[in-house]
């Protein structure tokens, strides 16, 4: 399954999906596209906050956990990502194609506790992840960063999805309607600490719906999930009923 096909670096990025385009987050208008100078930014907020100086992974870690993934691949190669939460309409990433994008054996799921981003001590909230479950199939998007791009926009992609090295990133088999690709894939870490496992969805709902922190509210992302899914007709129950329980 190919990392690279070639394109013409004029085409439309959104030929496959013309229903998205005006539907994501430029990049220069991303508020999670993390250059060193938003992380920055983050670091003071969070000493403000009182966190300890290790509330994220070193720089060190971070580049070390990419290079394991992706070092093989660049400069040379194209590199796919695929999307399934919120890069689904803020991706905050400069990329030269989409497509829809099929994940076999992975399905979504909020089973991660966090009291950043979107929650607070009082209230944390909890982070969408990919979860290995049988012959479940998770449709998203995938998108594809170009060559010369792809080692800057990887290292702006592992600050905001590693941060705090609560995934596990994969090159993961993906199906498009146009050939299937590899792509860079973010699945759960049940060995984090902040890995809290599927609750029941009442008790799901009812964390969300109280949740709350610097990036907005944890009810707005399962709204903002919801309506993208509706947008690209993605079918997802789990998501469906648990926008039918948020009090």
């Amino acid at each position: 399954m190919p990392f690279e096909t070639r394109f013409d670096p004029s085409a439309d990025a959104y030929r496959h999906v013309p229903g998205l385009r005006g539907r994501l987050t430029p990049a220069e208008e991303s508020g999670v596209r993390l250059t060193p100078e938003v992380l920055a930014t983050w670091d003071a907020r969070a000493r403000a906050l009182g966190r300890p100086a290790d509330w994220r992974w070193s720089d060190e870690e971070r580049e070390r956990n990419r290079q394991e993934i992706l070092g093989h691949l660049l400069p040379q190669r194209d590199i796919w990502v695929y999307s399934y939460g919120s890069l689904m309409w803020d991706p905050g990433l400069h990329f030269a194609e989409v497509r829809l994008g099929d994940l076999h054996g992975y399905q979504r799921r909020f089973t991660f506790k966090t009291s950043l981003g979107r929650g607070c001590p009082e209230h944390p909230a909890l982070m969408l992840s990919l979860e290995a479950h049988g012959d479940c199939c998770c449709r998203g998007l995938v998108f594809r960063i170009a060559a010369d791009m792809a080692d800057a926009e990887s290292q702006i992609l592992w600050r905001r999805e590693m941060i705090r090295g609560s995934y596990c990133p994969r090159l993961l088999p993906v199906d498009t309607p146009q050939g299937p690709v590899t792509a860079v894939v973010f699945t759960s870490n049940p060995c984090h600490g902040d890995y809290v496992g599927e609750l029941p969805l009442p008790q799901t709902a009812a964390m969300i719906a109280k949740a709350s922190g610097m990036l907005g509210s944890n009810r707005h992302y399962v709204e903002q999930l919801a309506e993208q899914l509706r947008c690209l007709q993605i079918e997802d129950g789990y998501i469906d009923q648990l926008v039918r329980q948020l009090p």
